[in-house]
């Protein structure tokens, strides 16, 4: 596909217009399915950041953006119908610099979050900012209380390049719909997933000057600064849990308010009293997109009684997955999203076996596929539950199968984990799984092969995996403050 007919936006939104560096730098956009340099985009400088701050600053304390819902239902539905009509390009974007699998645009990388943003205007005009609570007594005097929700303020979005159409447009639809103002830094791996919304917000929509900026650039201290500006007053990041870590720790010399969702290392627990190949014949799916999500379940969790079967098993669901070229729909794996991250994962391969893992396919780079960051589909057996690849976030197409004893020792294994982001358990009896799910500590489980994603479902993790929810009412209510006012009853 010709640059011309990808549609690109390489230039930044700053206080609603579309300009170059200030220093006039780019950085390359690289197709990492196929290692070519797509183009260009704007390498943003701390300058630019600053400007893109103030902006935002001056768009929530000096026009109504913040207090005038209409308005903002009025603007958003005017982004969703834009969204509409660029959604071709938007999916051809995402394919071309994610290097994700056509396929999954037809899900939650393009179409599922583009046909969603419509929820988010409707609520940020329907969501009830103000409500009467109880009545009190205090002092001999009968006192009413209101409870109101009021936006937060500036709010700093930094998002990753796994999902990046999608974690874009799920940061900036809940926070402009709440009434805050926002800067987007996108990862440096796929900007125009973000340059682009930059466009389409300033050419389609009446969202005002400074209320959405996008900063794309290279030096990822030019992200930081929105973590530490006292004119910023939450930040939202989505990537690894060491970055989280930092990004907590720079936002706490101005106390802002952190939202947070970081990794995962999932479990999908099968139990030993289902037909296993129903469960094991989708346990190739850890491969989609290269294995980079981090709610894909990356332990597999069997009954040792059981346990040569569901080897059998779950290798020959690993030999047939299909992976390759992302613009090709009969692939669900891609390539790594660059060289660096494609060597990572195959460092923690060779962890893996000098740890003692047994490998039973997969574990190097494919030999058909000499162009592109790409893995094979990887199967370890015999995994360790303390062991590395057992315990850290590989953000490949790499499974670790792990033998249990029974109910408790799986809830164990599972919960043996600094992470708890998502999961899965398969049983013959829903009560069972239910009773396993229960003791789970993890945000979301599919439950014999049930749904729970969508723009309703909040999302977000236990421990290191996150602060926060995204998605529905309650991933709304994160960009929202809460003030609670007292009068005398007349």
């Amino acid at each position: 596909m010709t640059l011309a007919e990808l549609d690109p936006e390489s230039r930044n939104l700053i206080d609603g217009e579309l300009a170059e560096a200030s220093n006039g730098a780019t950085f390359e956009n690289v197709n990492p399915a196929t290692e070519e340099v797509l183009g260009v985009c704007a390498d943003g400088t701390k300058d630019d950041m600053e400007a893109a701050i103030a902006a935002a600053r001056r768009a929530f304390d000096e026009t109504g953006w913040s207090t005038d819902p209409a308005f903002r239902r009025t603007c958003l539905t005017q982004l969703a119908e834009a969204l509409q009509g660029a959604k071709e390009t938007l999916r051809s974007l995402v394919v071309h610099e994610a290097g994700s699998p056509v396929v999954l645009t037809y899900a939650v990388q393009t179409d599922t979050y583009v046909d969603a943003m419509p929820y988010w205007a409707e609520l940020a005009g329907s969501y009830p900012y103000e409500q009467a609570m109880s009545d009190i007594e205090f002092v001999g005097r009968t006192h009413r209380r209101v409870l109101r929700r009021e936006a937060v303020g500036v709010v700093g979005a930094i998002t990753p390049w796994n999902f990046p159409l999608y974690l874009n447009l799920c940061k900036l639809g809940p926070a402009l719909a709440a009434g805050n103002t926002v800067v987007l830094k996108p990862a440096p791996d796929t900007p125009w997933c973000a340059t682009i919304l930059g466009r389409i917000v300033a050419e389609q929509t009446d969202i005002p000057p400074g209320v959405f900026n996008v900063v794309a650039s290279s030096d990822h201290g030019v992200g930081e600064i929105l973590a530490t500006d006292p004119r910023v007053d939450l930040v939202t990041f989505t990537g690894s849990t060491a970055t989280g870590r930092r990004v907590m720790e720079c936002a706490s010399s101005t106390v802002k308010k952190v939202f947070l969702e970081l990794g995962g290392k999932s479990a999908n627990i099968i139990l030993d009293d289902i037909d296993l190949e129903i469960p094991l014949a989708a346990v190739g799916t850890t491969c989609v997109h290269g294995g980079q999500g981090c709610a894909i379940p990356t332990r597999l969790l069997v009954p040792r009684s059981r346990y040569d079967e569901a080897l059998e098993l779950s290798k020959a669901a690993f030999e047939k997955v299909s992976y390759g070229d992302p613009t090709n729909p009969a692939n669900l794996q891609g390539p790594q999203i660059s060289r660096r991250q494609q060597e990572r994962v195959l460092s923690y391969i060779e962890k893996g076996k000098q740890e003692g893992a047994r490998l039973l396919t997969g574990g190097g780079v494919p030999a058909h596929l000499p162009q592109g960051f790409y893995v094979e589909p990887t199967l370890f057996a015999d995994v360790d539950p303390d062991s590395t690849i057992a315990q850290e976030e590989i953000f490949g197409p790499v499974l670790c199968v792990i033998p249990f004893e029974d109910d408790d020792d799986a809830v164990r294994i599972a919960n043996n984990s600094i992470y708890g982001l998502s999961g899965a358990i398969s049983s013959g009896s829903e009560e069972r799984a239910m009773a396993v799910a229960r003791r789970i500590r993890t945000g979301t489980l599919a439950i014999n092969g049930g749904q729970w994603f969508s723009v309703e479902t909040p999302f977000g993790g236990y421990r290191q995996s996150g602060v926060g929810r995204e998605n529905g009412v309650l991933g709304f209510e994160e960009y929202l403050e809460t003030k609670v006012m007292g009068l005398p009853k007349k």
